[in-house]
């Protein structure tokens, strides 16, 4: 997942940075290895994953296909991690593409992307504030962030979106869901379980709950996908990052201090926790004037 709030003091440096010291190497700072005190989205990312989204790639290509993305359209990504989504949305050949994330963690395999596309930028902004013009884009894509966000943050990205949408434009999300079916006590024990695995205050919301999120911000919901929470599951993983990639991230999981216990409880949680978080995708369109 990608956050857009300023990461915490002992989030670690991002993904692509030299991998973590043994505890007791360094200035001896820290009796434990890095990997154990990192945000869990940005550990994944260290060890060489990129699909970073809940729903997995699979997901995100039918939430674009639902988008419909036409050659010569604005694009804006409101978190793009490390670029694999940026990656798909370029393959479109929009005539403008905005990636905004305030954080350092992912900056330079994003930019390594846009580089190659000259009508892409960089926008260091939180993207509840993005300080681009209204109406400016026709398609906005948000992945694994509004989930990470309080209720009041993600009104204020939502409206954000709505403010950066051209009308008819189309607004994209990819978010973690829960189970509308059980109690608020349960719901809330496998929230705070989920934010303590991952190093990060997690506040998914269930699937009608999104909806409503994005139908009281002025939008009209066309289409809602969803998908198993299986994010470090071996067939996820290779379906995500190809069998090569795969066997990459395992590999840096043995080599890296720390990383083997840590990736371990994340997948046991998401495992425990499966029958009440979901992945889900909905696109939703701004209406016309």
């Amino acid at each position: 997942m990608d956050v857009t709030q300023d990461p915490p003091r002992d989030s670690g440096p991002g993904p692509g940075a030299t991998p973590p010291h043994p505890a007791g190497q360094g200035h001896g700072q820290r009796t434990a290895p890095e990997a154990s005190r990192m945000q869990g989205h940005w550990l994944l990312a260290r060890l060489g994953k990129r699909v970073l989204r809940p729903g997995g790639i699979d997901l995100t290509r039918r939430m674009l296909a639902a988008a419909a993305l036409a050659p010569g359209e604005r694009v804006v990504e409101l978190g793009p991690g490390v670029g694999r989504t940026a990656e798909l949305l370029l393959a479109r050949h929009p005539s403008s593409y905005h990636g905004v994330d305030p954080n350092p963690e992912g900056r330079k395999q994003v930019a390594a992307v846009l580089e190659r596309h000259p009508g892409a930028e960089y926008v260091v902004a939180d993207a509840a504030a993005t300080g681009l013009p209204a109406a400016s884009a026709d398609l906005v894509v948000g992945e694994a962030m509004l989930t990470i966000q309080s209720d009041e943050h993600k009104r204020e990205i939502v409206a954000e979106a709505v403010r950066l949408l051209a009308p008819g434009g189309r607004y994209a999300i990819h978010e973690l869901a829960l189970r509308g079916d059980r109690s608020p006590a349960e719901l809330e024990a496998a929230r705070k379980e989920l934010s303590r695995t991952i190093r990060v205050g997690a506040r998914p919301l269930p699937l009608e709950a999104w909806k409503d999120l994005l139908t009281d911000a002025g939008l009209v919901v066309e289409w809602t996908g969803t998908a198993p929470m299986h994010l470090l599951e071996p067939g996820r993983l290779v379906q995500d990052e190809g069998l090569l990639g795969a066997a990459r991230f395992w590999r840096n999981v043995r080599r890296t201090p720390g990383a083997r216990d840590r990736v371990r409880a994340m997948r046991q949680a998401f495992q425990l926790q499966g029958e009440l978080l979901s992945a889900v995708g909905m696109v939703a369109r701004r209406p016309q004037a």
